[in-house]
């Protein structure tokens, strides 16, 4: 990469090491900058990597996130946009496989939102939402139908339950999918325009949502307490003495 000013730091991608960074001279700022998010000095290379295992959300991440710190302290960064770009999904011998393109991000196509006047607009957001090949919707219900495998692959009958579980999430965010092209659809053949006088978008209260508090904390303390590959099961021998059946006679006392 020629820049006519080259900058204080510069993020790219190593065709075989991922995520790296090069700094335009060894000022001990950059250096620590760099290190804080975990980039490590490679002296053959003469550039900065992250950890070979670093997944690809974390990396990109990283990289905003240590770009906004060096902007903020009077540094120029350059980035070089590839590192938008996901790694392909593993595939099956004989399956082709999906070619990686740019993620959109909902909060940017919310954001949009905010600027647009006609239902037209709308539906073309939707669109891009539902698009079948980095569309928001069909990337979710991949993610699932994944995980329910990597759940079926353990071979264990709480392994199946969940896959089954997971599986029928994923067929719930189909029909979602669904029902969000009938409101594209919609949304398409509506003539109507947001009146001149109209508030800001930012000023409409939005519907409450529901709340899933006592089932998601059900959820979470049952996982609290089951065993995983990772974390097998261990009680306490405490815990497991105040379970066992007391020989004594009970007594007819209240307990809270």
């Amino acid at each position: 990469m020629n820049l006519q000013h080259e900058p204080d730091v510069a993020f790219g991608v190593h065709p075989n090491l991922g995520v790296a960074a090069a700094v335009a001279d060894d000022r001990p700022s950059l250096e620590e900058g760099l290190r804080k998010y975990h980039f490590r000095y490679s002296q053959d290379l003469d550039i900065y990597l992250l950890p070979d295992d670093t997944p690809h959300n974390t990396a990109v991440r990283t990289v905003a996130r240590a770009t906004r710190d060096f902007q903020d302290a009077g540094f120029s960064v350059a980035a070089d946009p590839r590192i938008m770009l996901p790694p392909p999904i593993p595939t099956a011998d004989g399956v082709p496989a999906r070619e990686p393109v740019p993620g959109q991000s909902l909060t940017a196509l919310t954001s949009q939102l905010h600027g647009l006047r006609r239902s037209a607009d709308i539906a073309e957001i939707l669109e891009q939402i539902l698009d079948q090949h980095q569309g928001a919707v069909g990337d979710l219900e991949e993610f699932i139908d994944t995980a329910a495998a990597w759940c079926e692959r353990l071979d264990t009958p709480n392994g199946r339950e969940l896959s089954l579980r997971l599986r029928t999430i994923a067929h719930h965010v189909a029909f979602l999918g669904d029902q969000l092209v009938d409101a594209r659809l919609d949304l398409a053949v509506m003539p109507e325009v947001t009146p001149e006088d109209a508030p800001p978008l930012a000023e409409m209260p939005l519907p409450k949502r529901h709340d899933f508090l006592p089932a998601a904390h059900t959820a979470r303390a049952r996982a609290a307490v089951s065993s995983s590959p990772h974390c097998p099961a261990d009680v306490s021998p405490a815990a497991r003495a105040s379970a066992q059946p007391q020989a004594t006679a009970p007594s007819s006392r209240r307990t809270r």
